[in-house]
């Protein structure tokens, strides 16, 4: 049930990226010749008044190809001859949507929440050493330049922070930087049990319908600075390239979460849950300034304003093809690699 929950999600993800892309397209004015889900032979099609609508046998992607969006043409309805202003907005829609669909989720699972924990300290455990450096009310406002939405972002940001962070809190309505601030965990029984804690007791938001939108947004914005901070681990080593998962791996990882869920409804809100943070990461990652995807688009589209405000001439848009056709099969190469990545990794066990 899970994995099949798991692969609705993903298409649904996709659609729903493609789709903003299409009703940006139909709202400006260009011809949309066709929109598919998927990618390879097509195993649905229909044709509508001017759109191929069609459903591909690869579940790794989609598009809504339009007019002379990779060639020129003389319709003047094709993307290449709107102005900028509309070929950013049908760049950008994509993620738009996407983001949207993930903070959709969240506010739905947050809808029936009975409250939340904010990183406001309302005491500390016995025999806390950080009693004097906080007090009973400080709001954790960032740690280590991170802003801090909920209390669990309190001891993730600490652990990450290294020794000697600066911390920001808000007391009194006023914020306070503390520099140089070194926490660590210490060892408290809890239940008979030793735990490692900050020591740290945080005050409890009762739900209702402005603290669900917030906390919703909160969350969404969680999930954007996750994506950055993983991207960073990337570039920098943290992680490599086997730690990276596709289309399979993320699949996988859904359907594990739901199975691992001790009843079938927290099954069901855990992999929606994470589906949320899938859509907000496929948002933020098309966004990136790479050729071929919507950011590097979007930067093209950027650059080739600039060349010809200088120059004077308009830009052949064969070199911009060219790049993006490269970065395309470079891109594939990589998904491929990832998802033989991901196979392995399952049939290992």
């Amino acid at each position: 049930m899970y994995l099949v929950l798991a692969i609705l999600i993903f298409g649904v993800l996709i659609a729903i990226h493609e789709f903003g892309h299409f009703m940006a397209a139909r709202a400006c004015g260009v011809r949309v010749n066709e929109f598919a889900i998927g990618m390879g032979p097509a195993i649905w099609t229909r044709q509508g008044k001017e759109t191929l609508y069609a459903l591909r046998a690869l579940p790794i992607g989609g598009y809504c190809a339009m007019e002379g969006e990779d060639a020129e043409s003389d319709d003047p309805r094709a993307f290449g001859n709107q102005s900028r202003g509309k070929r950013f907005v049908i760049l950008a829609a994509g993620a738009a949507m996407n983001f949207l669909l993930g903070f959709l989720i969240v506010l739905l699972l947050y809808a029936p929440s009975s409250g939340f924990h904010a990183p406001v300290i309302t005491s500390f455990f016995e025999g806390c050493p950080y009693e004097g450096t906080f007090q009973a009310g400080d709001r954790f406002y960032r740690i280590g330049g991170e802003r801090i939405y909920f209390a669990s972002n309190v001891s993730t940001y600490l652990a990450r922070g290294g020794d000697d962070m600066d911390v920001v809190v808000v007391r009194d309505g006023q914020k306070l930087t503390l520099r140089d601030v070194h926490l660590t965990p210490v060892d408290y029984e809890i239940n008979g049990q030793t735990v490692r804690m900050y020591g740290f007791n945080f005050d409890r938001i009762d739900s209702g319908p402005g603290a669900v939108l917030r906390y919703s947004w909160y969350q969404a914005m969680d999930f954007v600075r996750m994506v950055r901070l993983g991207l960073w681990d990337l570039v920098t080593g943290g992680v490599g390239l086997r730690d990276m998962a596709g289309v399979v791996g993320i699949v996988d990882m859904m359907n594990e979460t739901g199975k691992s869920a001790e009843t079938v409804s927290a099954g069901v809100k855990s992999v929606l849950f994470l589906g949320a943070f899938i859509a907000v990461n496929l948002a933020v990652m098309n966004l990136l300034p790479i050729p071929a995807l919507d950011g590097g688009r979007i930067v093209f589209l950027v650059l080739t304003w600039l060349i010809e405000s200088v120059t004077g001439r308009k830009l052949d848009p064969k070199y911009e093809n060219f790049v993006n056709a490269a970065a395309l099969l470079l891109l594939m190469g990589l998904m491929v690699l990832v998802m033989f990545n991901d196979i392995v990794r399952i049939i290992r066990g």
